[in-house]
């Protein structure tokens, strides 16, 4: 197709503003900005290719790919603080690598229009942790940490789940952290770690599943990640994920993570009518 002057504009626009965004929720809320790349590479995606069925592969596999630098950042500004529990980590890795190992499973036996309605119904519960954050702020239960078999059925379903929407993992994290009597600030770098673990196996398997399609991608795509958008994305993360991390030890962000989750209502119910109109 026709590619314009203008669309390359907005292109450029679109995944710089989405990767500064990104950047600043990882490191604010802990997440890996999936649920900003995701719907920003699908509002531009269309401008450089018809094969719309294959956008959301793309676009999950870039958010992925993102999330390996924006999470890393972010984890490298919280070691600062001696915030990450690597503890938890060591102990998550493996069930959150054999949980991504079955999300790839799954996205490589759905079709497009399926791995959308996914994405939809996954962000529509998401938004109800940023909707209510006064619930989850804090709260103590006096659980402590799962681990054994509650710990494996926790992370690998946390890595499956992620891989299928292109996130980091991040929330489930930080509610789990915080239920269990973590402090607000540990949880979200700690979460941040989470999506890095999931973000690499996850990647790596988009790529590998998209060389396998012989269809019209978008430019500049190596299997399902799309590189010019990687590189957009990854530049601006850099810059503001480290701005977000310092945010999330100085701000009492209540009323961002309100209006994130208004944010992800709209991404909800925009998903939900793409993927319910191409039934």
């Amino acid at each position: 197709m026709e590619i314009s002057l203008l669309s390359i504009v907005v292109l450029v626009g679109a995944l710089f503003a989405a990767g500064a965004v990104a950047g600043l929720t990882a490191g604010l809320f802990g997440n890996g900005g999936g649920f900003v790349v995701v719907p920003a590479l699908l509002a531009v995606f269309p401008l450089f290719s018809d094969a719309y069925a294959q956008h959301i592969y793309v676009a999950v596999g870039t958010s992925l790919a993102s999330i390996i630098v924006s999470s890393a950042r972010s984890v490298q500004s919280h070691m600062k603080r001696n915030a990450v529990d690597f503890e938890v980590l060591r102990g998550w890795a493996p069930w959150l690598v054999i949980g991504v190992v079955g999300g790839l499973f799954i996205a490589s036996k759905i079709d497009g229009t399926s791995l959308m309605l996914v994405f939809a119904i996954g962000v529509l519960v998401y938004s109800f942790y940023f909707l209510f954050p006064g619930w989850f702020a804090n709260r103590s239960t006096g659980f402590s940490m799962p681990t054994g078999a509650g710990r494996a059925a926790l992370a690998t379903a946390l890595g499956g789940f992620s891989s299928l929407l292109g996130i980091g993992g991040g929330t489930i994290t930080v509610v789990t952290m915080v239920t269990c009597g973590r402090k607000v600030h540990q949880a979200v770098a700690t979460a941040a770690g989470v999506g890095f673990i999931i973000s690499v196996p996850g990647a790596i398997g988009f790529l590998m599943l998209g060389l396998k399609e012989h269809g019209e991608l978008p430019f500049g795509s190596l299997g399902y990640i799309n590189l010019p958008a990687l590189l957009a994305v990854c530049v601006m993360s850099v810059i503001t994920a480290p701005i977000g991390a310092k945010w999330a030890h100085s701000l009492n962000e209540m009323h961002l993570k309100r209006i994130f989750g208004l944010y992800l209502l709209g991404v909800s119910s925009t998903m939900f009518y793409k993927s319910i109109s191409t039934f």
